[in-house]
C-alpha cells in the first residue's frame, strides 16, 4: 500500500479549491485608493485652463516669492543663473535649449503655471501654494512683457494670455483634439 498517494491527492484537491478564493482576495498589498486621494495627485492643467485651481496672484506678489525661492537658480529678474533664463530670447534659430525661453518658446501661459506647480522649486517640488504659483506665473509673464504689471492671474485670466509662440507648434495628431 502506498501511503503518499492519499496526502498528495488531498493537497492537490485543497489547492484546487482554495486558489480561486486566494486570487479573488488579492495580494493584500497597500490599501484601496479613493477619489480624494486621486484628486490630490491629479494636477494636470490643460491649455484651455481646465484643471486650474482656485486662487490668484499678481506680479508684485510674485516678485517676493521669486526673490525668496527662485532667484538663487534663475538669477536676478529671471536673467539666468545656474538654471535657465526665464525671459528674453529672440527668434529660435536652432534646437539649442538655451535659446528657448518662456517668452519665445512656451505656447501657453497655463503650461507655465503647470510646470511651476509641479516642478518648482527644484529642491522642494509641489511645495508652493496655488496663490504663489499664480503670482510667480504673473511675475514671469511681466518679465517677458506679456501682461501688465497690475494684471491679476487666476483660473479665469491666465488662459486668456496669448503667448507669442502659441501657433509655433505642429499638432501631430490634429484629429485627436
Amino acid at each position: 500500500m502506498c501511503t503518499h498517494e492519499l496526502p498528495l491527492s488531498t493537497l492537490v484537491l485543497a489547492l484546487v479549491l482554495c486558489l480561486p478564493a486566494a486570487y479573488a482576495a488579492g495580494p493584500n498589498l497597500g490599501q484601496p485608493v479613493n477619489s480624494a486621494d486621486i484628486a490630490a495627485w491629479d494636477t494636470s492643467v490643460m491649455p484651455d485652463g481646465t484643471g486650474l485651481p482656485a486662487g490668484s496672484g499678481t506680479s508684485v506678489q510674485g516678485a517676493l516669492v521669486y526673490a525668496a525661492k527662485c532667484a538663487a537658480c534663475h538669477g536676478a529678474n529671471g536673467q539666468g543663473g545656474i538654471s535657465s533664463a526665464l525671459l528674453g530670447g529672440g527668434p529660435i534659430t536652432s534646437i539649442n535649449a538655451a535659446e528657448k525661453t518662456v517668452g519665445n518658446f512656451w505656447p501657453y501661459a497655463t503650461t507655465l503655471f503647470d510646470y511651476i506647480r509641479r516642478a518648482m522649486p527644484w529642491q522642494e517640488p509641489k511645495s508652493l501654494t496655488s496663490d504663489e504659483v499664480y503670482a510667480l506665473t504673473a511675475y514671469v509673464l511681466v518679465l517677458n512683457q506679456l501682461i501688465g504689471e497690475n494684471d491679476v492671474m487666476s483660473a479665469t485670466t491666465l488662459p486668456k494670455v496669448r503667448m507669442p509662440n502659441r501657433d509655433g507648434f505642429i499638432i501631430r495628431f490634429p484629429n485627436k483634439l
